[in-house]
């Protein structure tokens, strides 16, 4: 039999919505994409303090997830609840994009900022469109293996 590794994500006893985190990840999409329609810095600026408030603070709505919840609760989506530590590791990967999203726009570097958003929004496309955490199996083949 093949060993066959299995993905490990980073566990809590906190549970979010998967319907908002799926949300979350389309207006991820749609603020990456049209900070480079409009060649504007201030949409990676909003979006990395986004990610910032959902990764590193205590307050319970960054203001994308109040806008995910009450499109939830608008459009009256089936309620599951999730393990919240994949969603926060997801977000500190975000907060790295996005940042250096901004730094390259700064840095005049297009191409690269380019790159580096097209990556970000394959990921959050990966999370909305199919539920696959792109942060699970970076954890899993980047993070885990330092720890053990």
């Amino acid at each position: 039999m093949k060993n066959v590794k299995h993905i490990v994500c980073p566990v809590s006893d906190e549970r979010v919505s998967e319907q908002v985190t799926r949300i979350n990840a389309l207006l991820g999409v749609l603020i990456v994409v049209s900070g480079f329609v409009f060649n504007s810095v201030f949409f990676f600026l909003f979006l990395a303090a986004d990610f910032y408030i959902r990764a590193f603070t205590k307050i319970k709505f960054s203001p994308l997830t109040y806008i995910s919840h009450s499109m939830v609760n608008a459009l009256n989506l089936q309620k599951k609840n999730i393990d919240k530590a994949p969603k926060i590791f997801a977000a500190r990967l975000g907060f790295l994009m996005t940042l250096t999203i901004v730094v390259l726009s700064l840095l005049q570097l297009h191409t690269a900022a380019l790159v580096v958003g097209a990556i970000l929004v394959f990921f959050a496309s990966l999370e909305f469109v199919l539920a696959i955490c792109v942060g699970c199996i970076l954890y899993t083949y980047v993070v885990l293996p330092f720890y053990k």
